[in-house]
């Protein structure tokens, strides 16, 4: 029985594998260095709700970021195998099932999560029968078959992982209320056995947790079947792919673009494509095929070649996203380390192009996450200290004022602060009537981008779709649909207008009455996410079209559409009411930060004028401590633009390691 080389001495060869093991290594890297400028912020009381927001969602994001790559392919087209060659050589066999004919019989993920052992969890298909998207389940383990894996058997490992592919018998009447029979559709059929039972999957998806080195650093690997395929899951190809950061689509280097193979690209994959898009790549597997013993090697090159540009022309795609491999032959080369083999095969031009295409677009959006959370952090904790600067200014004037000054004087001085401070106290009233007016505003915006009204819209579409038989009117009713999700967001932009117009108003007017330097950032923009609702009724559009009447004609295929579609545009509205929450918090994040500065100001005036009146020279003290503070607070102001900026460099990942630091690094200012 073959054993496992230990999960932690397992590198690999590879540029994709080497690119993610910086890219892991900067995430790690960036995260300890977030916690302690955090921890270094609370030590010196620079954290309010903002702040403490905006740092929470940057180390959520760098330790959670996840980047899927998704491989889809028809039947027997060497797509598992080359899962296994670019991502499981290591483990010196086979793991996920591979061999001729058709493998993947369910959606499969390989992901990792640290709070789940090492498992294969399978959602039986029966599941189909309940009108849940596969989103819900996930939320139901004891849904799920939970099968126990050790990741240091490659053997258990390869043999429990087999069970994907189990299927099972069951009658038409069944097979068609699981959506694998459509009467309309005969010739796609599974043909029925003697006893007239037909052949479906057993499970409707699969989970893989493992702490291989890539999952741990956030890679998930989405393993389809057939996405033309009757029974195909509609969330799949509606929810999970365009989810996806990266696409290989696979293709038979001996067979070039089949029938099938264009309407699985015209159906599924080009309609999110755009033409500079580097994160979905064709690959013209098996070209093994075309070594020949009888030919040269000039002579098979040139047909490698051809079939490249044959494929890229028929799938209107440049030729450089075509890339001719033998994953099988990369996987042994591997396997046996066998250099010569594993360059023919040109497996390592593919993880090369797969790395910088895939790694690249999600270092841009880190890049662009970090540069924007660290420069809004310079902004919150700046105004805090310009803040307390002022207030010292303040109080120095204050002071200076009281030299030469006696005893009576320095009692009204006293008397002033203290009435100064009840007024101040007197206006929580006016305050809190700006977060009543603020807080009522923001529950409208939840209420409309919320899941109930959500529910209602698809309740909609779903009725519409539930009839049997042709629906000539589908069109309508979802372009009905995404109309009234726009008109929810619109709604949303609107009332977000009217919360800056209104914070906008009363900051104005605490300003000029506190002496506050309340700002509220720009108006918050959602276009983003209209735009992500217009990519998603285009990506869905297809299946409105003349070759799916069919499929819509069953009420059971509708309706998993509706709630996979549902899922989509859930994720929109949630990042929509994330991003306003947000917004919100931050804005009025900096009343309470003022208010607190204010009363601590008010306490600090009135304990040095008590100092100043017990002791003659109290004064002088006070004042040498009120120019200390201000020194400290150009050190404070130094040493965090020191520690944000060493956040902001390393955002694409180096082949050096990085600088080693210290907790110390963050405690001298």
């Amino acid at each position: 029985m073959a054993q496992l080389t230990p999960l932690g001495n397992i590198v690999g060869s590879s540029s994709f594998n080497s690119q993610w093991d910086q890219h892991g290594a900067w995430r790690r890297e960036f995260a300890s260095r977030l916690k302690l400028l955090g921890e270094w912020m609370q030590a010196h009381q620079l954290m309010d709700a903002a702040v403490e927001e905006r740092l929470r969602r940057l180390e959520v994001q760098m330790r959670s970021d996840k980047v899927m790559v998704a491989f889809v392919a028809e039947f027997s087209r060497g797509k598992s195998e080359l899962i296994n060659a670019i991502f499981f050589a290591d483990y010196g066999r086979r793991i996920m099932p591979a061999g001729a004919g058709r493998t993947t019989m369910c959606p499969t993920e390989l992901g990792y999560d640290a709070g789940v052992p090492p498992s294969l969890r399978l959602l039986p298909i029966d599941t189909r029968l309940k009108p849940h998207a596969l989103a819900e389940w996930r939320l139901v383990p004891e849904r799920w078959t939970h099968v126990p894996l050790d990741v240091h058997n490659a053997d258990q490992l390869a043999t429990a992982l087999a069970k994907v592919t189990e299927t099972r018998r069951v009658t038409q009447d069944d097979a068609r209320a699981l959506g694998f029979w459509h009467d309309e559709l005969p010739e796609e059929n599974p043909l029925p056995d003697a006893n007239g039972l037909v052949e479906i999957p057993m499970w409707r998806h699969a989970l893989i947790n493992i702490a291989h080195p890539l999952l741990k650093q956030g890679l998930v690997i989405l393993d389809t079947p057939g996405l033309n395929a009757i029974g195909a899951e509609p969330e799949l190809t509606v929810s999970l792919l365009p989810q996806a950061h990266g696409i290989i689509f696979i293709l038979g280097a001996d067979t070039g673009v089949t029938r099938s193979d264009l309407s699985i690209w015209r159906d599924h994959l080009a309609p999110e494509a755009s033409a500079t898009d580097n994160t979905r790549l064709v690959v013209l597997n098996k070209i093994d095929t075309l070594w020949d013993a009888l030919s040269s090697q000039d002579l098979v090159a040139s047909q490698i070649e051809r079939q490249r540009e044959t494929s890229a022309a028929v799938l209107g795609v440049p030729a450089s996203q075509v890339i001719a491999v033998s994953a099988q032959k990369g996987l042994v080369a591997k396997v046996t380390h066998d250099d010569a083999l594993l360059r023919a095969s040109a497996l390592p031009v593919l993880e090369d192009i797969l790395g910088k295409g895939v790694m690249g677009q999600r270092q841009d959006i880190l890049q662009s996450a970090v540069a924007s959370g660290i420069a809004g952090l310079r902004t919150e904790t700046g105004r805090v200290l310009n803040m307390r600067r002022r207030d010292l200014d303040d109080q120095m004037l204050e002071l200076r004022s009281l030299r030469g000054k006696n005893a009576s004087v320095i009692t009204n001085m006293r008397g002033r602060i203290e009435q100064e401070q009840s007024e101040f106290d007197a206006s929580a009233e006016r305050i809190h009537a700006v977060r009543s007016v603020h807080v009522k505003l923001l529950k409208d915006v939840f209420q409309t981008l919320g899941s109930t009204a959500l529910k209602a819209e698809m309740a909609d579409l779903s009725e519409a779709l539930r009839q049997r038989g042709i629906k000539f009117g589908v069109k309508k009713s979802y372009a009905e649909t995404f109309l009234h999700l726009r008109d929810k967001l619109a709604k949303a932009q609107t009332v977000a207008g009217e919360i800056h117009t209104m914070l906008e108003a009363s900051f104005r007017s605490l300003n000029a009455e506190y002496g506050f330097s309340l700002q509220v950032r720009e108006a918050l923009a959602l276009g983003r996410h209209v735009a992500d609702l217009d990519r998603i009724e285009s990506s869905h559009a297809h299946y409105l079209g003349v070759s799916n009447m069919l499929k819509l004609a069953q009420p059971e295929f509708a309706e998993r559409l509706v709630r996979a579609l549902g899922t989509r545009a859930r994720t929109v509205f949630e990042s929509a009411a994330g991003e306003l929450e947000l917004w919100s918090k931050t804005a009025i994040a900096q009343l309470d930060a003022q208010i607190t500065e204010r009363q601590r100001s008010f306490g600090q005036r009135i304990e040095a004028i008590d100092r100043i009146r017990a002791a003659a020279t109290g004064l002088n003290e006070r004042i040498g401590e009120i120019e200390a503070s201000e020194d400290v607070l150009n050190l404070l102001e130094i040493k965090l633009h020191e520690l944000t900026s060493q956040l902001i460099p390393a955002v694409a990942p180096v082949a050096e390691p990085a600088t080693e630091f210290s907790a110390t690094d963050f405690q001298s200012a």
